[in-house]
């Protein structure tokens, strides 16, 4: 077994595999992303049976932080849609069809930058994915979920202004 900073969902193929599955599940038992869409704080998805499921896979292989698991599990029940063509960041600084926008302004983005604490990011990251209208990439956000700090902020906003420089 691993220690918990080694579990990446972009690099782990293992670990890519057990998120991947355990999220294409949702579409299946569409009970259980219904109770994990409902849970307004990561406390609360940790009382959920979905994810202690996912969490007892990943301890085949890790020992995963639960904490951190929580937040991740809940952020992703929204998402309808894996698309793994881009980096997370980059996604929110894409432009809709037609537009030349970025899909998450440059103030939102700053703000999301701007929260230290994982539990903090909750909310504002299910709006943020709701803004993407539920398409993301799945590895790349639950990386960044699950190592949110310093880096993760910085690695956000190198992708984030190299695809949108113009937002500010």
């Amino acid at each position: 077994m691993s220690d918990i900073a080694s579990i990446s969902f972009r690099n782990n193929v293992d670990a890519q595999t057990i998120l991947l599955d355990w999220w294409r599940n949702l579409d299946v038992a569409r009970g259980d992303r219904a109770e994990l869409r409902r849970a307004a704080t990561p406390a609360a998805v940790a009382f959920s049976p979905t994810f202690h499921r996912l969490l007892h896979s990943l301890q085949r292989i890790s020992r995963p932080s639960a904490e951190s698991l929580a937040v991740l599990a809940g952020v992703l029940s929204h998402v309808k849609e894996h698309d793994g063509n881009a980096a997370f960041a980059a996604q929110m600084a894409s432009p809709e069809a037609g537009g030349d926008r970025a899909r998450v302004s440059g103030l939102r983005f700053r703000r999301l930058l701007k929260i230290a604490d994982r539990e903090e990011l909750y909310q504002p990251i299910i709006r943020t994915v709701r803004l993407l209208d539920g398409r993301a990439n799945l590895t790349s956000l639950a990386d960044g979920i699950y190592f949110w700090g310093e880096n993760v902020r910085k690695q956000w906003a190198y992708s984030y202004y190299e695809k949108a420089p113009s937002e500010s």
